[in-house]
């Protein structure tokens, strides 16, 4: 009896392959690691598109073999992958360079011009937008410096797009996985038309673009080639999926406007999902939810619980050895260090922005209060505490916009299997926050929209209900929401609004960091 679901989550350090069977539980799983990319120049992150296909067709080989009656039992599969990272296809499908992943800092030269358009454009506050999505484009990049390439270019699609194409030798790709500097329509969750703005400022021809297919739906099947490679079994339905974000959002159990997903991995991320099309913040749009004509708006803090990984590897030096002796991971005696501080860090406050944004393009990471009292655990727990602020600032601007308030927390990502973070999120965030019972909810995320695609469950609703099940809530501390709330509202936001002016002081005598040229600042 085929009954058995494979959700392959290809992420930026990491592939991992999952078999789920049709009530949601992980009945296997395999991790493959990698560098997250080659920089052969500072600031330019490149990665093997090869890379990826090879280490799906490892995973899913050492599924087959540590767990062959699951295996054997696979019904269809569904991809979803890191966003942004843009590979190049010839007509076979074959890489014609490195893959550019979303990490890559190159600029390109601006391609539009607005003309009668720029006074209009600078009123609305668009030029800087508009002079960042054309410098950061990857499309632009290259058709500006590999011309060879660009020419010869057959397909330009995201990494799921790359891996479809090798699954099933067709150039299609899930329309939930369009997100980056493409021409895409994010309102209307299609191709961009000719003569939009989109379609203006990141000039790919259309037949460079792959088709698209809506999320739940089979895209293609498994080729004899890609079979003998990967051992699933010739004619497997592939089914579109969407980002790995999306499908984190979904798999954590959010289908609707009055619940919220966390994602406290190498980016945090705070998203809902909504029928309503509006922008989170202005000139960002709303993503493409891999439910069918809804969207995820979404606020992003780069680099957020990477900050981990910097703690650990600057400070983290104790745990790390005790770690290494007890064969656990450090992370788990980190939360020894917020054990042994109380909320608010004794007054120690910390403003997340490891890098500058495009809503906070003069940010630095601070962090003000030193007291002789403070420890190295001190500053891991304001680590943590003002990531949550971070995300909070960024919910309050998806209720604003989205004009509904948000009622309860999904958590999801690695840092969240630390109870201690997830119960500070609760405090911080004052709602009810609560943690599945699996660590892969983008790998469950896919196996839910391969569920419906296959008819295993009749829509995303209905396998949402079947699927997703909690493991544990935290319900917010009356006390430390009072404490929180304060530093939140009379400390934390105001920190950006004061040392702006000092960060723009120290960019101009260092150099760093570099200088939007168009800034009207």
């Amino acid at each position: 009896m085929k009954d058995t679901l494979l959700a392959v989550d290809c992420g930026t350090q990491s592939l991992r392959a999952h078999i789920f069977t049709p009530d949601g539980r992980l009945g296997a799983t395999e991790k493959i690691s990698y560098a997250p990319y080659e920089s052969p120049r500072p600031g330019w992150a490149e990665q093997d598109p090869l890379l990826f296909w090879e280490s799906l067709c490892r995973a899913c080989r050492n599924l087959k073999e540590r767990s062959p009656d699951l295996f054997s039992r696979i019904a269809g599969m569904g991809i979803a992958a890191q966003r942004a990272t843009m590979i190049c296809m010839d007509r076979r499908g074959e890489p014609l360079g490195p893959a550019i992943t979303w990490l890559d800092q190159r600029k390109a030269a601006p391609v539009w011009n607005p003309g009668p358009l720029k006074p209009f454009i600078k009123i609305i506050g668009a030029s800087d937008p508009l002079h960042k999505a054309q410098t950061d484009a990857k499309c632009n990049w290259i058709a500006q410096n590999r011309p060879d390439i660009w020419r010869r270019t057959a397909c330009y699609a995201q990494v799921s797009g790359f891996l479809h194409h090798r699954l099933t030798g067709t150039f299609r790709d899930g329309t939930a996985s369009q997100i980056g500097h493409i021409p895409f329509d994010y309102k209307k969750q299609t191709w961009s038309g000719p003569f939009s703005i989109n379609s203006r400022i990141f000039p790919v021809p259309r037949e460079k673009l792959p088709d698209l297919v809506s999320s739940g739906e089979i895209l293609g099947y498994v080729t004899e080639k890609a079979s003998s490679v990967t051992g699933v079994t010739q004619g497997t339905p592939v089914v579109a999926c969407g980002s790995d974000k999306g499908c984190e959002t979904l798999g954590a159990g959010v289908f609707h406007p009055e619940m919220a997903s966390l994602s406290f991995g190498t980016t945090a991320t705070v998203q809902t999902t909504t029928s309503k099309y509006f922008e989170p913040l202005g000139f960002m749009p709303a993503y493409p939810a891999p439910i069918p004509g809804r969207y995820n708006p979404e606020v992003e803090i780069f680099r957020g619980y990477w900050m981990i990984t910097w703690f650990k590897k600057e400070f983290g030096y104790p745990e790390i050895q005790r770690a290494h002796i007890r064969g656990i991971p450090p992370e788990q005696l980190l939360d020894e260090l917020l054990a042994k501080t109380p909320p608010g860090a004794m007054g120690l406050v910390l403003q997340p922005f490891w890098s500058p944004g495009l809503h906070n393009p003069d940010a630095k990471g601070s962090l003000i209060g030193f007291g002789d009292v403070h420890t190295r655990a001190h500053i891991y727990r304001a680590l943590i505490e003002g990531l949550a602020y971070a995300l909070l600032d960024g919910l309050h601007h998806i209720e604003k916009r989205g004009g509904t308030m948000v009622k309860s927390l999904a958590v999801s990502g690695g840092a969240s299997r630390s109870d201690a973070i997830c119960q500070i999120s609760a405090d911080i965030f004052n709602r009810p926050l609560v943690r599945g019972e699996t660590w892969e909810t983008s790998g469950l995320g896919a196996a839910i929209a391969t569920s419906v695609g296959l008819g295993i469950h009749p829509d995303f609703m209905s396998a949402v209900n079947r699927m997703v099940r909690i493991q544990r809530q935290f319900v917010p501390s009356p006390e430390n929401v009072h404490l929180y709330h304060r530093l939140h509202t009379e400390v934390y936001q105001g920190i950006y609004r004061a040392l702006a002016p000092l960060y723009r002081k120290i960019r101009d005598i260092t150099g760093y960091p570099e200088k939007n040229h168009n800034s009207s600042r």
